[in-house]
């Protein structure tokens, strides 16, 4: 599934809001609703069967937003959730997080920049109901553009991207449970070792 993003049909950058997904069993691309505003470098994920697109930009002018908006399994139309309470972020990466206590789900949104030339290194807990944004433990490096997974025991790992405007990251960074196996400490980031190659803008399959 492909949302948002930026088309050169006419020439050049234009931002979009149309949502694509590939039917893997016909290999034939299918309209989607919508996005309720056109975004780029944007953040999603998948949350309890639905998708989530959180932040961005809003135009070439370099518009970042805090804006959250929700694609409920089965439903027609993105629907608007409460913003972000810390404001507008771009260039950050989605987890989804998994739990049953909040009432929409919650998300983890890690770096990103909140305006151009600003690259961070937070880490935070979103409650998608609330669009409360709860901190966590800082990435060891700034990052935006960087690719991230949740391990099947639940660590998060972070790969490259950019450390500032054109500088791409070879850093890797693990965050989980200080002592292998342990259980009740306070987990941590620590460096894993780097990629052969910096780059940046990547994606993750895990």
């Amino acid at each position: 599934m492909v949302s948002g993003g930026k088309t050169t049909a006419g020439g050049g950058g234009v931002n979009v809001k149309q949502v694509w997904r590939l039917e893997m069993a016909t290999l034939r691309w299918e309209a989607m609703p919508a996005l309720a505003d056109i975004r780029d470098n944007h953040a999603c994920c998948v949350v309890r069967g639905g998708l989530v697109v959180i932040g961005g930009q809003a135009s070439d002018e370099g518009a970042v937003i805090g804006s959250v908006g929700r694609l409920a399994e089965g439903e027609g139309a993105f629907t608007s959730q409460p913003p972000l309470s810390w404001g507008g972020t771009a260039g950050a990466v989605a987890l989804a997080v998994n739990e049953n206590n909040s009432a929409v789900g919650q998300a983890l949104l890690l770096g990103g920049y909140p305006n151009l030339g600003d690259i961070l290194s937070t880490v935070s807990l979103v409650d998608l109901a609330t669009g409360v944004c709860t901190p966590q433990p800082n990435l060891l490096h700034a990052r935006c553009g960087v690719a991230a997974v949740r391990l099947p025991d639940g660590c998060v790992v972070c790969a490259g991207g950019y450390c500032f405007e054109g500088v791409e990251l070879s850093s890797v960074e693990v965050w989980g449970p200080s002592t292998q196996g342990a259980v009740n400490v306070a987990w941590t980031w620590r460096e894993l070792p780097a990629m052969r190659v910096a780059r940046a803008s990547c994606e993750d399959v895990c």
